[in-house]
C-alpha cells in the first residue's frame, strides 16, 4: 500500500469570472479533478455554489491526499451552476487551468489565468489556490444563535446568516466558514449545529483572534453587515448547554455616528466541542478488514462463451472483460484484506446437476466454502465454471446484494470498525428485478458495505446509473431513501483503451468516503486507535 505523505487542504478564490447569467450575475462553483490516465479526470471534491458573485471566495476547502512521489496532474474548473443537477454537462464553463499538486504545495500563493480551452483566456478571470498541510484531524463543532437582531430589510425582517474568520500570521482575514442555511425573516435565529476541521478553523491555535460576521443576505448577492465581534476557540470552550457564551455584534459605522449605540444584536455560543474526526487510512490502520466478494453476470444476453461475439468469450490471450474488471478491482482491493479468501458466485444461469436458474451460485461449486484464493483463484474458478452452466436468465441483483448484506449485518451488530464488504457486480446491464434490488441497496445503505457495479458489452445501462445515487438519493419502491450513497456505477467501455489501473481508480474512488460516512454515521472509532498527530 503506497504511503500518503500528507493530506492537503487547497482555499480556492477567483477574480473577474465571465458573466453568463442575463441580469444577474454568474453562480460559480469550483471542481477539482485529477488525472486518472487515459485521458480520463476523476473528480476529487468541489466547493460550495456562490450565488451572483464575479469574485468568489470559496469557503469549502478541497481536501487532496499528497504523494511526493507521484506527478499528480489536476484541473480545476469553475461552472456557472443555473440547477440542482450534480452533472455539469449542463452548466456553463467559466474557466479553469490544469497544473501539478507539486506546483500548487511549493508557491506560498498560486495564481493563473483561467481559460476556456488551451491558449484561449476566459476574459480576465483568474484563479488563486493556496495549500495547507493538514496536520490535525480533530474537528470543532458549533452551535450558534442570536438575538435582537437589527433589521434590515424594508418590508421585511433581516435574514441573516455568518461568516467565520481566521486571522493569518500576516495580520489579513481568511474565510473559513459561511453558513449554509440563511434563517429567513428572523431576528432571532437558531442556525443549524455544524462542524468545520480544527486546522481550518483556527490552524490549531486556540487562542489565534476568530472574527464572527452576521450580515443580512440579499439574492442579488449585495449583502447587508449587521455587526461583528472578535473571539478566539479559547473563549467559545466555556459555553455550555446552562451557559452560552454571549457576544456583543457591533456595526463599526453605527458605533462611530451614534453615541447612544449598543450594539447590533447579540451572538451566542450554545455549544462548542471538539471531537476527532478519523480517516479512511486511520480505519484501515487500525485494523478494518475489506471484505472483497465478487458477483458475475452468466445471463443469456451475455451470448454464446464459445462464440466470439459474446462477452464471456475467452480470447486467444486468455482474457475478456469480466476478467480484466475482476483483476483490475480486485489487484487494489486484495491488499487490504489478511487472509485473501474472496466468496465468488454466478447469477442468472442454469447450473448443474438440477439444471435449476440460480442468483447466487458458488464459481467453485461448493456453496459451503464459496472463497477462492486470491484473485487467481476467483480467475481460476470463473474459467472452470463456464462450459459446465448454461446462461439462462433473468438478470436479479437482489439475491447477491442480499447474501452479502447478511455478512455485513453480522459483523455490525460487533458494533466495530472491524470488517467492511465491497460488492462487485459485474453485468452486461439488463437488469430484471429493479424494485427488489432498490429496496436491497436502501436496506444495505444501513450497512458497512459498498457496492461497485461494471457494465459490459453496449448495452444501455440508464438502470445502473439510477442506482448510482449521483443525481440524488435513490429511494426503495416504497419511497424509504437510502442512508448513505453505496452504489459506484461504470461502464467498462470508456476504459477499453486504458491503462489496467484507470478503471480501478475510478470504481474504487468512492469507497474510502463510503467507508468512513458509516463509521462516522454510527459514530464508531478504528478499533486500534491512531496516534493524536497534534500541530
Amino acid at each position: 500500500m503506497a504511503g500518503c505523505v500528507s493530506r492537503v487542504e487547497l482555499s480556492v478564490s477567483c477574480r473577474s469570472l465571465l458573466d453568463r447569467d442575463l441580469g444577474s450575475r454568474s453562480d460559480p462553483l469550483c471542481v477539482l479533478q485529477q488525472d486518472a490516465g487515459g485521458g480520463q479526470w476523476a473528480e476529487l471534491d468541489r466547493t460550495e455554489r456562490i450565488k451572483n458573485c464575479q469574485n468568489p471566495e470559496f469557503c469549502k476547502k478541497l481536501v487532496v491526499d499528497y504523494y511526493f512521489e507521484k506527478v499528480q496532474k489536476l484541473k480545476f474548473g469553475v461552472y456557472d451552476i443555473d440547477n440542482k443537477s450534480f452533472d455539469l454537462n449542463d452548466d456553463d464553463y467559466l474557466g479553469g487551468i490544469e497544473c501539478t499538486l507539486g506546483q500548487v504545495v511549493s508557491s506560498s500563493v498560486f495564481t493563473r489565468p483561467l481559460e476556456l480551452r488551451q491558449g484561449k483566456p476566459a476574459g480576465k478571470g483568474t484563479i488563486t489556490i493556496s495549500a495547507e498541510e493538514i496536520k490535525d484531524t480533530r474537528v470543532v463543532y458549533l452551535e450558534i444563535e442570536a438575538r435582537n437582531l437589527d433589521k434590515k430589510d424594508f418590508l421585511g425582517k433581516s435574514d441573516p446568516f455568518l461568516e467565520f474568520y481566521k486571522q493569518s500570521d500576516v495580520g489579513t482575514w481568511q474565510l473559513v466558514y459561511r453558513s449554509e442555511v440563511v434563517i429567513k425573516n428572523n431576528l432571532n435565529p437558531c442556525w443549524r449545529k455544524f462542524s468545520v476541521p480544527l486546522q481550518t478553523f483556527c490552524g490549531g491555535d486556540f487562542n489565534k483572534p476568530i472574527k464572527v460576521q452576521c450580515a443580512d443576505h440579499d439574492s442579488d448577492g449585495s449583502h447587508d453587515l449587521i455587526g461583528t465581534c472578535e473571539t478566539s476557540l479559547t473563549q467559545m470552550q466555556k459555553a455550555s448547554d446552562s451557559s452560552p457564551v454571549e457576544f456583543e455584534c457591533i456595526h463599526p459605522e453605527k458605533k462611530q455616528k451614534k453615541k447612544s449605540y449598543k450594539n447590533s444584536g447579540i451572538i451566542r455560543v450554545k455549544s462548542c466541542k471538539i471531537e476527532t474526526e478519523y480517516s479512511f487510512l486511520d480505519y484501515v490502520m487500525g485494523g478494518c478488514q475489506i471484505n472483497f466478494t465478487v458477483g458475475v453476470d452468466f445471463t443469456g444476453s451475455n451470448g454464446d462463451p464459445k462464440s466470439p461475439d459474446s462477452l464471456h468469450y475467452i480470447s486467444p490471450d486468455g482474457i475478456n472483460e469480466y476478467l480484466i474488471a475482476i483483476w483490475s478491482v480486485g489487484s487494489v482491493v486484495q491488499d487490504y484484506d489478511t487472509d485473501k479468501l474472496f466468496p465468488a458466485f454466478g447469477f442468472g444461469a442454469q447450473v448443474p446437476p438440477s439444471w435449476q436458474v440460480s442468483h447466487e451460485f458458488a464459481l467453485n461449486f461448493n456453496p459451503s466454502n464459496p472463497y477462492c484464493q486470491g484473485i487467481q483463484g476467483i480467475v481460476d474458478a470463473y474459467r472452470q465454471i463456464l462450459p459446465q452452466i448454461r446462461l439462462y436468465g433473468p438478470t436479479n441483483f437482489s439475491p447477491i446484494i442480499n447474501h452479502v448484506a447478511r455478512f455485513a449485518a453480522h459483523s455490525a451488530q460487533q458494533g466495530a470498525a472491524s470488517q467492511y464488504f465491497i460488492l462487485l457486480i459485474i453485468t452486461d446491464g439488463e437488469i430484471t428485478d429493479l424494485d427488489q434490488t432498490r429496496q436491497a441497496i436502501v436496506n444495505a445503505s444501513q450497512l458497512p458495505m459498498s457496492i461497485i457495479i461494471v457494465g459490459v458489452g453496449e448495452a444501455d445501462f440508464k438502470a445502473m446509473e439510477f442506482l448510482d445515487g449521483d443525481n440524488g438519493v435513490l429511494k426503495s419502491p416504497t419511497g424509504e431513501p437510502a442512508a448513505r450513497d453505496i452504489v459506484q456505477f461504470v461502464p467498462f467501455r470508456q476504459f477499453r483503451n486504458a491503462p489496467r489501473e484507470t478503471l480501478s481508480q475510478m470504481v474504487l474512488a468512492e469507497v474510502p468516503k463510503q467507508l468512513v460516512s458509516y463509521y462516522k454515521w454510527k459514530g464508531w472509532p478504528p478499533v486500534k486507535l491512531p496516534e493524536i498527530k497534534m500541530t
